[in-house]
């Protein structure tokens, strides 16, 4: 069986890549701070950034391809921890590109729909970036620094993801759902318009990309576009939550440290032409559901 090493076990996406993984590969995963098991996968506690432990890594596991998953994600963060995130949203992931390249291995990146502005979506992997808050900004050095040292790598544009929670990581809507269910009220903008896809769609659009050795730029989004205020709407009544404390607000209503871009829907037709198959946001729910 060929090794697939996967950065990032312990966040939301890479557990999900794992659980789908481990059954056409030998999968080798890393976690640094949250530690997790995962039945099948071989579990490795590194520091990413420290590059020395970096290449011992590939030295020791020889994999035969890399997804790296691993960041810090929230936008939030990234806006007052510049520093800090850029070490691994950037400098980390060019050494990897780096070390992927040295052993002719092909080099998955995961970005985001946040490397634009939101004016003038939906966006196809030709359109120009344009990034309005710090970790955009920092994925956006990342793509262009990965295909500049590796011209051979993959970007795979997410979209928002969410699903079921994971050991160490949930997505957006398990404290949405906890709000409701606790009679608190949950405002949620309806002037925010994203693509968002489950965790386990993303991992499948990943591993068709490894597969079909896509390279270059691509996109992983959803097939439909909604607020996420129409998300939430989508969620009370798949869940039967309590729907009179969902209430809608803007954007503009609301102080958060990173710039928040208004539309970044993402077009993922040159995925979709390949094979890759989201199901409607109500259909993942329903499966969520159980």
């Amino acid at each position: 069986m060929k090794k697939l090493l996967v950065t990032g076990a312990s966040g939301f996406l890479g557990w999900h890549l794992c659980q789908l993984a481990k059954q056409q590969w030998d999968v080798y995963s890393t976690y640094f701070s949250h530690e997790i098991e995962i039945p099948g996968v071989t579990m490795l506690k590194i520091d990413l950034r420290d590059f020395q432990a970096l290449k011992h890594l590939f030295q020791q596991i020889q994999p035969s391809a890399t997804i790296h998953t691993a960041a810090q994600s929230s936008p939030n963060y990234c806006q007052t921890h510049a520093e800090e995130s850029y070490a691994i949203n950037v400098t980390t992931s060019l050494n990897i590109a780096g070390l992927c390249a040295d052993f002719g291995i092909p080099f998955i990146f995961t970005s985001t729909d946040l490397v634009f502005d939101g004016l003038n979506a939906p966006y196809r992997e030709t359109d120009p970036v344009s990034p309005v808050n710090a970790y955009g900004e920092q994925k956006v050095q990342a793509e262009e620094g990965i295909l500049a040292r590796y011209p051979l790598a993959t970007i795979c544009r997410m979209p928002l993801m969410f699903g079921m929670a994971t050991p160490t990581a949930t997505s957006f809507i398990q404290p949405f759902m906890q709000t409701l269910k606790d009679g608190k009220e949950l405002a949620l903008f309806t002037d925010e318009f994203r693509t968002p896809a489950s965790g386990t769609t993303a991992a499948k659009g990943l591993l068709m990309v490894l597969e079909k050795q896509v390279q270059g730029m691509i996109h992983l989004g959803g097939k439909e576009r909604l607020s996420r205020y129409d998300f939430g709407r989508l969620l009370v009544e798949v869940f039967q939550l309590p729907a009179t404390r969902l209430k809608s607000c803007r954007q503009q209503d609301v102080k958060m440290a990173a710039p928040r871009p208004a539309d970044v829907s993402l077009d993922s037709s040159k995925a979709f032409h390949l094979g890759y198959q989201p199901l409607s946001v109500r259909e993942e729910l329903e499966m969520l559901r159980g």
